[in-house]
């Protein structure tokens, strides 16, 4: 049967299933499905739906898409610049990225209303096929600390601070498949309010060397460093680091063992500025956390700090049984910091006009290469082996 057919088949029935009663109804039902071949629910719905007219209006015309192949691989490739950002993120850096795609891609100007026009739905659908092959898992080994633990108090509340300088710290090993031995690890210090993060390499978890990280991530951040929150590892947890807090008048905190959402915000960092970068692999050389140093303490606190942006949640909302996030508008680290109260006019301006002269493109291929010399140094013995291509008969 032709749809013209189907058509005029289900307009002469129409009227006679609307007036007659629960027995002719099934029994007119089931003889519309057997003679056009819809599906049940479909046709229920037909026939319970506004009555048809005299001609069938044909099937809307899918629209030509708003997007030529030009403007898809220059949102790869700054996507791929970018380190794989999710939609949001995307599009919030292409009208800062833009005057660098302008040089390095010499788009044009159609182009480049394109760029600023698509929507993070838009981004999410030309970038679907892509996006599928960059999963991976986490873990972490954290061995709890006994000594000052009771001394500390446990952050129980959420900061909702209004100023830069309250920090959550952690500690991400490159340890492979063995944790015996010394091997590298990654501290990493974020930012609550204004999401800046600082990254620093030590090898081994000794807490002099951990002190000293952060004494140097205290001097390289651009606000005073007012408190930090960690977990209940025995790198922090010790008198050494309290004496440190102490001296420079730092609030010092804890959070609850076994609880890794108390520390939410640097359990996020751990993924997008050390996992993402360098894996799973073992670093156990001092060669190996040296080049590390040079990555973090350069090019990526720039990349990630300045040209990188960021959503922060601004609260919830309970929704019947459903909780409902609300986030805020996706900025860079540096667009906060210069936001924030009480931020040296000095520094601010160092900052952004660092930002107007570095380019991010340049900046992405230094990390890489950068990425590249120190996955030579790993210890492939001790680090995951790749998975193996499934073979079919």
């Amino acid at each position: 049967m032709s749809h013209r057919s189907r058509w005029e088949y289900f307009r002469a029935i129409y009227a006679r299933y609307r007036e007659g009663d629960r027995k002719l109804k099934q029994v007119i039902l089931n003889e519309f499905c057997a003679n056009t071949g819809y599906h049940r629910k479909y046709a229920i719905r037909l026939l319970n739906g506004p009555p048809p007219s005299r001609v069938r209006q044909g099937r809307r015309r899918p629209r030509s898409p708003s997007y030529g192949s030009a403007a898809v691989s220059v949102l790869e490739a700054v996507w791929e610049a970018a380190g794989y950002p999710w939609s949001v993120r995307l599009k919030a850096l292409l009208p800062l990225w833009m005057p660098w795609v302008r040089k390095r891609f010499r788009v044009s100007a159609a182009v480049e209303r394109q760029l600023q026009s698509i929507s993070a739905r838009q981004i999410d659908r030309r970038l679907r096929e892509r996006k599928q092959r960059l999963k991976r898992r986490m873990y972490g080994r954290t061995k709890p600390g006994a000594l000052l633990k009771h001394q500390i108090a446990i952050k129980t509340d959420s900061w909702d601070v209004k100023v830069p300088g309250f920090t959550e710290v952690d500690l991400v090993s490159h340890s492979g498949n063995a944790a015996s031995g010394e091997f590298a690890h990654s501290l990493n210090v974020t930012d609550i309010h204004t999401t800046w993060t600082e990254t620093r390499a030590v090898l081994g978890k000794g807490e002099t060397a951990v002190r000293d990280a952060l004494e140097e991530i205290a001097i390289a951040l651009p606000f005073r460093l007012l408190a930090i929150d960690s977990d209940n590892g025995s790198e922090f947890i010790n008198w050494h680091l309290g004496r440190w807090c102490a001296r420079r008048d730092i609030q010092f905190t804890r959070g609850r063992p076994y609880k890794k959402d108390d520390n939410a915000h640097i359990e996020q960092k751990n993924w997008t500025h050390v996992r993402k970068l360098l894996g799973w692999d073992r670093y156990d050389t001092p060669q190996a956390v040296e080049r590390m140093n040079d990555l973090y303490s350069r090019e990526l606190r720039l990349w990630m700090n300045l040209f990188l942006p960021s959503v922060k949640l601004r609260k919830k909302v309970r929704v019947g049984s459903k909780l409902r996030r609300l986030y805020g508008p996706a900025q860079t680290p540096l667009d906060r910091v210069l936001a924030s109260p009480g931020v040296d006019p000095e520094r601010a301006a160092e900052l952004q006009a660092l930002r107007q002269r570095l380019d991010p493109f340049e900046l992405a291929r230094l990390i890489d290469r950068k990425l590249e010399r120190i996955y030579a140094l790993a210890d492939r013995r001790l680090s995951p082996q790749p998975p193996r291509p499934s073979v079919t008969f």
